[in-house]
């Protein structure tokens, strides 16, 4: 085996130790999770209340200069 690939397979199970390691949360408890922290920002978020001006929106169309 040459020694670059002898490399990649080290480097290969160091990831899949690092990943084997990681803490797990069922799916379940994941989305409760996700859900109670929606809900305890969705005042601050601006897709859902809307933008205090209008220059405050990144998503406004640009305005162009037109010279005639």
């Amino acid at each position: 085996m040459s020694q670059s690939r002898a490399h990649h397979d080290y480097m290969l199970l160091e990831q899949l130790r690092r990943e084997a390691s990681m803490k797990r949360i069922p799916v379940s408890e994941a989305v409760e999770d996700m859900k109670a922290y929606v809900t305890a920002h969705q005042d601050e978020d601006c897709l859902l209340v809307g933008f205090t001006s209008q220059k405050a929106n990144p998503y406004r169309e640009k305005s162009s200069c037109d010279i005639i």
